[in-house]
């Protein structure tokens, strides 16, 4: 059955394109594709998608506050992130949210579509190349609720260059409480690879207990206090 997928963006030109380029993906259907992020959280809520496809700079809600609604009602869908708009400690912003992945939307349609494939098949895709964050005071970045902010910023782009996406996954898992059984069943994997994540985890961020990577997960902006 082709994975129902939800596109939410306020450029038309974009949502026509990437819908034109998602019907020519095999195993993915356009379910629904909305300008606000409102009117497709509620369409999401009475119909869940496999995979939503969400820009983070909408009218009246902004695409984290999407994410959180989306992740915390319907935990079974795939989410990546579009932006024009990429900072420095966006990508450990978007995990902590338990986001899949995200890309520049000015890249090119095809890596557009090879970070949608990768989410869809279980993976996880973050675009590499993205600038530091502005600090100057003409700043435009929309303000966003406490809730959906994550750790400093330096230390999470700090955790993005030293651990796998696969092994950022694995890390939020276990911070928030997940045993390794479980992991390997939401990711699909063996017990035996789970712990050999764990092991690699733990070796590089140089810890030794759990109660040290969950604390260092939270100071990377990995997953929430």
């Amino acid at each position: 059955m082709p994975i129902r997928t939800v596109i939410v963006d306020d450029e038309v030109v974009f949502r026509q394109m990437l819908t034109s380029a998602l019907s020519r993906v095999r195993g993915l259907v356009v379910a629904g594709s909305f300008k606000d992020g409102k009117t497709a959280v509620e369409h999401c809520l009475k119909d869940p998608p496999g995979l939503l496809i969400v820009d983070l700079y909408l009218p009246g809600m902004h695409g984290l506050e999407v994410v959180r609604e989306v992740r915390h009602k319907l935990p079974a869908t795939r989410i990546l992130v579009l932006t024009g708009h990429p900072d420095g400690d966006l990508p450990a912003r978007l995990i902590s949210q338990g986001v899949h992945g995200f890309v520049d939307k000015s890249a090119p349609i095809n890596y557009v579509i090879q970070a949608i494939e990768s989410v869809v098949s279980g993976g996880m895709f973050f675009a590499a190349n993205v600038p530091p964050k502005s600090s100057a005071s003409g700043d435009h970045q929309p303000k966003v609720a406490p809730e959906v902010k994550a750790g400093p910023a330096v230390t999470s782009v700090n955790a993005i260059e030293t651990l796998s996406a696969r092994e950022l996954e694995v890390a939020r898992l276990v911070a928030e409480g997940y045993s390794s059984k479980e992991i390997a069943d939401r990711l699909d994997l063996s017990v035996r690879t789970v712990e050999k994540h764990r092991a690699n985890i733990m070796d590089k961020i140089g810890v030794k207990e759990v109660a040290s990577l969950v604390r260092w997960c939270i100071q990377s902006g990995i997953v929430k206090s």
